[in-house]
């Protein structure tokens, strides 16, 4: 991170505490994380762009098969079991014999522990955070038995706007992508255009995602979830849409439903999807009605959930599932 910036970051501001690109609180209880027959192991990662540590889920039906890969990046002053807590992504990928990775940002790269998604350094292919994030991801296929088809990222927030550089940046390792609360790849260059976008849904440039994928060697569009509450006063609504746009770049072919729906004693929602030829829905969008800046259908337990929502979690997980990348069994 620039020095600029890092000063910025640790400037109090009119509240008395560090700007925060997210607004996230700290939990108010640690919850066991681990169901009962899965362990949550702690790791600890290093490459030229610097070290980050990170926890693993390792289901408890794990036996050597090759498992799918969830990539979790949390959101900022968030960690890794405060996520997991809050999304209950362990509980479910325990159902369904997965493995999760959460990836911890560091206080001494960012006061608020966000991920500098708005840094122009930690948006390249092998450079900062994405070279980090995408190592822990290798280091986890290296470790244990991953399918290289089924490797996945998704976040909160900060995390969620790094998962769509992860998808921009690395089209070759991750089978696809979720976002939640978050904004697209290029949507700002530094701290003040990262708080005008948060604040007004600023657009990026239509081929900020394409063109990066081609320098990599890739144009297929990311097959991509988003989840947002029309009323998130953090990160503007305005911005799930420009997710969506970016990732139709590469396909403007793709024909839009919308349904509509409601937890039963909870929120509205409007589920957009956009499918292809085949009629394989390749882009999903959740408009959470009345939801704010938290993690729909998440448990209390975790800092900014909001358990009135559909259930995020189990709908990203779905999405995953229902794709695999169509070039990684060649490259293994």
């Amino acid at each position: 991170m620039p020095k600029a910036l890092r000063g910025f970051l640790k400037r109090p501001n009119l509240a008395g505490s560090a700007p925060r690109l997210g607004g996230l609180a700290e939990p108010a209880q640690a919850p066991d994380l681990a169901p009962d027959h899965g362990r949550f192991v702690a790791k600890d990662y290093t490459n030229q762009a610097g070290s980050r540590a990170y926890k693993i889920y390792i289901p408890g039906g794990y036996r050597g098969q090759p498992l799918p890969l969830i990539v979790m990046l949390h959101g900022c002053t968030q960690s890794p079991d405060d996520f997991a807590a809050g999304t209950g992504m362990n509980v479910l990928a325990e159902a369904r014999t997965c493995f999760v990775a959460y990836p911890a940002q560091a206080a001494s790269a960012n006061s608020s522990k966000c991920w500098n998604w708005f840094s122009p350094e930690d948006q390249q292919r092998d450079q900062g955070e994405p070279s980090l994030i995408a190592g822990i991801t290798r280091e986890v296929m290296r470790d244990y038995a991953v399918d290289p088809r089924r490797v996945y990222a998704a976040g909160l927030s900060a995390g969620a706007a790094a998962a769509t550089i992860l998808g921009a940046t690395y089209p070759d390792l991750y089978a696809a992508i979720g976002v939640h609360s978050g904004l697209a790849c290029g949507a700002a260059s530094d701290l003040p255009s990262a708080f005008a976008a948060m604040r007004r849904g600023s657009a990026v440039p239509p081929d900020r995602s394409g063109g990066v994928s081609a320098r990599v060697g890739s144009r297929r569009i990311i097959p991509t979830i988003v989840f947002h509450g029309d009323k998130d006063a953090t990160v503007h609504p305005r911005n799930g849409d420009h997710v969506i746009a970016q990732a139709r770049v590469t396909n403007t072919d793709l024909q839009a439903s919308v349904e509509r729906g409601q937890v039963p004693g909870g929120l509205a929602y409007s589920r957009t999807l956009h499918t292809d030829a085949s009629g394989q829905p390749i882009l999903e969008q959740w408009v959470i009605h009345g939801g704010g800046h938290a993690w729909s259908g998440g448990n209390p337990a975790g800092s900014y959930t909001d358990p009135r929502g559909p259930d995020a979690a189990r709908e990203m997980l779905r999405f995953f599932l229902e794709h695999q990348h169509p070039s990684a069994a060649r490259r293994v």
